[in-house]
């Protein structure tokens, strides 16, 4: 019978960078990483903030990354405003190309699992592997201890007839129709003729049509003067945004099973961005020792239910942008943000707001009736018992 030290199920983002790192900081450990679809990374594209990450974290993660850009661009009805400061994106074709390469015979891809347990998988065709231990990074999973809103998005990657004029990303383009809720259209320029367009909406439910979604990017597009002429690839996704819930008890629900990426609730509760607590937890996973499944668990846990208390305040605003005042006005409430200070818009996307942060966020006439927003706060509104049900 074959042992592993680690078997990593599912070749996302996040069990990637712990089987990258485990490769760098010890080699010596036989790991396994699962995938069952042909490559690992699936279709995504991640990106992130400079100051995201340290820069020993940068060092490590540099090979991934396929694009760099030294600031980026906001749009909102009242205010266009750019910003300096790296902004990177991993495409998942990087990705699975540099993970192929690092793991060998290491990734099995199409490999599709039935069933896990802390120290075993069982594999669809009836093969039981074992290992110390076994981490369970298959994404997202609805669970009734997290309340959750949705970023919902569908990009498509255009190679267009003519050079696109964009230098740098379009993070947040919320000039557009926004009858349906919070709605922005972000954009990378890859090269000078090569733009990825995201359709992404704040909505409560992951209900995005993605016709719909098509129609808007091929009408955005020739707003923008634009001329698509091949479509070289299409991603969509739904981000969980968190509003509310109860972390020990989501973890209680694990019976032990170690976690990463989005199933263990390491996400930014109101971007979505997951690689810097990816990349944070791949370090804490290849500087230990033991790496038996208790030791694992432990591990993944605290660290999630640290970040659950860092990110309370997030979800704070999280609930006064889905449940004060009307969806059609939700971007009232992002545009207010980006007036605000460079620097604390940058700790905010790295979850590092200062008390002075939280409160200059907080001060001023608030784009939300007042009486909704306290409702929201203290999670007295019946709209947040609507998510719940949902």
């Amino acid at each position: 019978m074959t042992q592993y030290d680690l078997i990593l199920v599912g070749g996302g983002l996040a069990n990637g960078l712990i089987a990258w790192r485990l490769r760098q900081r010890q080699p010596q450990l036989k790991v396994l990483l699962l995938e069952a679809g042909a490559e690992a990374g699936g279709n995504h594209t991640w990106s992130f903030h400079h100051e995201d990450l340290t820069p020993a974290q940068h060092a490590w993660i540099a090979p991934l990354v396929a694009h760099r850009w030294p600031g980026y661009d906001v749009r909102f009805p009242a205010l266009t405003r750019r910003f300096d400061g790296g902004y990177l994106s991993i495409t998942s074709e990087r990705f699975a190309l540099e993970i192929a390469q690092a793991l060998g015979d290491s990734l099995r891809t199409q490999t599709p699992v039935s069933a896990l347990t802390p120290r075993t998988v069982t594999l669809a065709d009836g093969t039981v592997l074992h290992a110390g231990a076994v981490i369970d990074g298959r994404g997202y999973q609805p669970g009734e201890h997290l309340t959750i809103g949705a970023q919902a998005f569908l990009g498509q990657q255009w190679r267009l007839s003519q050079p696109h004029g964009l230098t740098l990303p379009l993070l947040m383009d919320a000039t557009v129709d926004q009858s349906a809720g919070y709605r922005f259209v972000y954009t990378l320029p890859l090269s000078a003729d090569c733009l990825l367009i995201e359709d992404t909406h704040y909505i409560d439910r992951a209900t995005l049509g993605d016709d719909q979604a098509r129609q808007h990017i091929a009408g955005y597009a020739a707003a923008q003067g634009w001329a698509l002429e091949t479509l070289e690839r299409e991603e969509q996704g739904n981000l969980p945004i968190t509003l509310a819930g109860d972390c020990r008890a989501f973890w209680r629900q694990k019976e032990g099973q170690p976690c990463s990426g989005l199933r263990a609730g390491l996400f930014h509760s109101t971007t979505g961005y997951s690689l810097p607590q990816a990349a944070a937890l791949a370090d804490l996973i290849a500087g230990q020792r033991d790496l038996s499944s208790g030791a694992l668990f432990a591990l993944t846990r605290d660290y999630a239910q640290q970040q659950w208390r860092r990110q309370r305040f997030f979800r704070v605003l999280n609930r006064m942008l889905f449940l004060a005042g009307r969806p059609d006005r939700r971007w009232q409430v992002m545009q207010r943000f980006y007036r605000l200070n460079p620097g604390l818009i940058a700790r905010f996307y790295a979850g590092q707001l200062t008390l002075a942060d939280k409160a200059r966020i907080l001060t001023g006439k608030p784009p939300v009736p007042v009486g909704e927003a306290l409702q929201a706060v203290l999670k007295h509104t019946p709209r947040l018992r609507a998510f719940s049900d949902e």
